[in-house]
């Protein structure tokens, strides 16, 4: 999904820039952030301790409060995990991927993706959709994009799909595009 154009990227840099803010290390602590608090998410629904020792204790300030918006979704929801941060490859398709979770919420079969950043964005349903098809013994009855909060600008966000049969499609499309760029470049 890398190959589709992030027009907002540059002018969100340029912004940064007329603040007087380094746009590459305001994005790297942010993305730390998001990092640290998508690892604290994925942590409690493992029932494992979070591997915070490579941020610091701004950014881990920072991440309990994205974790602890998570938590407050978490209490209006039934959820029972049966796969956490698993990784797997489609022999099929030939591509393979880590979804975040997959297992029922509010006793429906789900693959939910949790974002940190500003949004949500089409393009991450084409992923969302990938990991889908992953899932090979049960049909998937609903897909969701959990969009946490990093900073007190963002908000948490929530989409709910349940047919990704054209963002699959499309995705299958670039992975063509992507395999046939492949051999373009070897000539």
């Amino acid at each position: 999904a890398n190959m589709l154009d992030k027009p907002a990227l540059p002018v969100w840099a340029n912004k940064l820039g007329l603040q007087g803010i380094d746009s590459s290390k305001f994005r790297d602590d942010k993305a730390d952030i998001g990092t640290l608090a998508h690892e604290m998410i994925l942590a409690h629904l493992s029932k494992r301790k979070p591997e915070t020792e490579d941020y610091s204790k701004n950014q881990i300030d920072a991440a309990e409060n994205s974790f602890l918006s998570y938590l407050e979704w978490e209490k209006q929801h039934i959820i029972e995990p049966k796969l956490i941060e698993h990784q797997t490859v489609s022999e099929i398709y030939k591509y393979g991927g880590a979804f975040d979770f997959y297992g029922s919420i509010d006793e429906t079969l789900e693959i939910v993706d949790f974002k940190t950043g500003s949004g949500i964005y089409d393009e991450m349903w084409l992923q969302v959709a990938a990991y889908g098809k992953l899932i090979t013994t049960d049909p998937i009855q609903r897909y969701r994009i959990l969009n946490i909060p990093r900073t007190e600008d963002e908000s948490f966000k929530e989409e709910v799909k349940t047919d990704l049969s054209l963002h699959f499609e499309a995705f299958l499309k670039l992975l063509d595009f992507y395999y046939l760029n492949k051999q373009i470049k070897k000539g």
